[in-house]
C-alpha cells in the first residue's frame, strides 16, 4: 500500500529532506531554460551573475534569516536594519569618518541590536514576532532621527568598491558585493553543518523542549542566531549602500518579507529544524530571476514580481504540508 502523492517511492529515490531543495533547483532551471527560449541573450552566464550582483544584499540578509527560522523563530527587523546601516554609513562618511571604521561600527551596531532582541526573546519569553516587530520600528525610527532625506555617498572607498568588477574570464564579471555574499553563504553553511552551534540550531528548531532535556545550550543558541541575523542585516545594509551609493530611511521596505520568502521557497520549514543554506541561495536566485524575466518581457508591471512570489510561497508552503503529512502516514 502506498501513501498519498507517491511519497514513499519518491523518498526511495531522493531522501525526503532534500526534496524541497531539489524542487527549487528544478524550478530555477526551468525558469532559466524558458527565459532562454523566449528571450534573446537571456541564457548566458552573465545573467546568472547579474542576479547575484543585484541581490547580493538580499542573499546576505536571507542567510541570517535562515539561522533564525531554523530555530523556529522569525526576524522582522532585518529590512529596517538594512536601512539603518545605509543611513549610519552615509551620515558618518559625510562627516569625514574613515570608510573602514564606518563599516566596522555598522557591523557592531547590527550585531548588538540582534543580540539584544535575542536576549529579550529568550529571557523574557516573548514571541519573536513581537520583539522583532519592535526592533523593526526602532531601527526605522532611528533612520529618521539621522535624516528624513536621502544622503548621497561620495566616499572614494565606497565608490571604488561599488564600481569595481572582478573579471572571471571571457565576458563574465562579478562585483565584490556578490563575492562577499557567496563567502557569507559558505561560512554560514560550514557553521550550520560542521560546528556545535549548527547542531544546536537544528536541535532547538526540531524541539526546544527536547534540546533542553538533552542539556543543550538553548539560550545561548537562540541569542546567537539573532546576533548572526543582526550582523547579516548590517552587512547587507553595507552591500546595499555599495549598490545604491546612498542612505535613505525608506530603503529596504519589505525586504524582511523577501528574505522570508527566499528562505521558505528554498525549502526551510517555518516551524524550524529542517532546511539548508543552498536552498536559501536557490530561493534568492528564483526571486532574482523572476525580476529579470519581467524586465526582459518589458510589458509587465514590476508588481507582477510580488504576484509570482505570492504564488510560489503558497505552492511551497503546500508542498511542505504534503510532505509532512506523507511522513506521518508512511509505514515504518
Amino acid at each position: 500500500m502506498t501513501s498519498i502523492s507517491g511519497l514513499p517511492g519518491l523518498r526511495r529515490v531522493v531522501p525526503q529532506k532534500y526534496v524541497p531543495v531539489l524542487v527549487t533547483a528544478c524550478l530555477f532551471v526551468a525558469m532559466f531554460v524558458a527565459g532562454g527560449i523566449r528571450y534573446e541573450n537571456f541564457a548566458t552566464g552573465q545573467i546568472i551573475l547579474n542576479v547575484f550582483i543585484d541581490n547580493a544584499f538580499l542573499l546576505v540578509v536571507a542567510v541570517g534569516m535562515t539561522f533564525v527560522i531554523l530555530t523556529g523563530g522569525i526576524d522582522l527587523s532585518v529590512g529596517s536594519m538594512v536601512a539603518l546601516a545605509t543611513m549610519i554609513s552615509a551620515s558618518l562618511l559625510k562627516d569625514g569618518w574613515p570608510a573602514y571604521a564606518v563599516m566596522a561600527l555598522v557591523l557592531v551596531i547590527g550585531a548588538a541590536l540582534g543580540l539584544g532582541m535575542g536576549a529579550i526573546i529568550h529571557y523574557f519569553e516573548i514571541q519573536p514576532f513581537i520583539v522583532t516587530l519592535a526592533g523593526m520600528f526602532l531601527a526605522r525610527g532611528l533612520c529618521y532621527t539621522i535624516s528624513t532625506e536621502s544622503i548621497p555617498i561620495e566616499n572614494e572607498t565606497f565608490t571604488a568598491i561599488a564600481q569595481a568588477r572582478i573579471n572571471l574570464g571571457g565576458d563574465l564579471s562579478v562585483s565584490p558585493s556578490a563575492v562577499i555574499a557567496i563567502v557569507v553563504v559558505l561560512i554560514g553553511a560550514y557553521v550550520l553543518h560542521y560546528t556545535r552551534l549548527g547542531r544546536n540550531v537544528y536541535a532547538t528548531g526540531g524541539s526546544e523542549q527536547s534540546a533542553l532535556l538533552m542539556g543543550l545550550p538553548v539560550a545561548r543558541t537562540k541569542i546567537a542566531v539573532y546576533t548572526i541575523s543582526g550582523f547579516c542585516s548590517a552587512l547587507g545594509g553595507l552591500l546595499f549602500a555599495f549598490y545604491s551609493l546612498s542612505g535613505y530611511g525608506l530603503s529596504a521596505v519589505g525586504m524582511e518579507l523577501d528574505a522570508i520568502a527566499a528562505v521558505v521557497i528554498g525549502g526551510t520549514l517555518l516551524t524550524g529544524g529542517s532546511g539548508y543554506l543552498i536552498g536559501t541561495v536557490l530561493g534568492v536566485l528564483v526571486l532574482g530571476l523572476i525580476q529579470t524575466i519581467i524586465s526582459f518581457e518589458g510589458t509587465l508591471s514590476s508588481w507582477w514580481t510580488k504576484i509570482f512570489i505570492g504564488v510560489l510561497l503558497f505552492a511551497f508552503i503546500l508542498l511542505q504540508r504534503l510532505f509532512s503529512a506523507g511522513s506521518r502516514r508512511s509505514p515504518q
